[in-house]
């Protein structure tokens, strides 16, 4: 008993020193989490008034009250089979072109595939702009 336990620290101690781990695949992500992923989308600054709003989104099963439920799932889903985090920042070593796609902002909060999610959006640079861009229509688009 001992050593299961010797084992257990060890492993979690080697797990935490790894850094944090990838979104867990489906559906054992939903199982381990104890429901379905739940995300609220929050848009501000889109030039359209109808789409400056919050947005709530379920995926297995889908729904919410997201315009697109269904294809915003679905992107979710092939970026994380493609092993994207389509929550991840971008990269402060990342080298973007310099423009600027509008003062439109998104915020998105929740779980998915087991973990929390408080991911910022924003259309200030090219790296920014794809990054919002990858996640069409889950993000609509925020070009103003």
């Amino acid at each position: 008993m001992l050593r299961l336990a010797a084992f257990a620290v060890t492993s979690a101690l080697a797990a935490a020193a790894a850094g944090p781990l990838p979104p867990l695949p489906e559906p054992l992500g939903r199982l381990l989490s104890g429901g379905p992923d739940r995300l609220t989308i929050t848009m501000a600054n889109t030039g359209n008034r109808q789409m400056d709003r919050k947005y709530e989104l379920e995926c297995g099963p889908v729904g919410g009250n997201h315009p697109w439920p269904e294809e915003s799932c679905a992107t979710l889903e092939r970026l994380a089979a493609e092993g994207k985090d389509p929550f991840a920042p971008v990269s402060e070593r990342q080298i973007c072109t310099t423009e600027h796609g509008g003062p439109a902002t998104a915020r998105i909060t929740g779980t998915w595939h087991g973990r929390k999610v408080d991911a910022a959006f924003r259309r200030t640079n090219g790296c920014e702009i794809n990054r919002w861009d990858e996640l069409e229509p889950l993000l609509p688009s925020g070009r103003s």
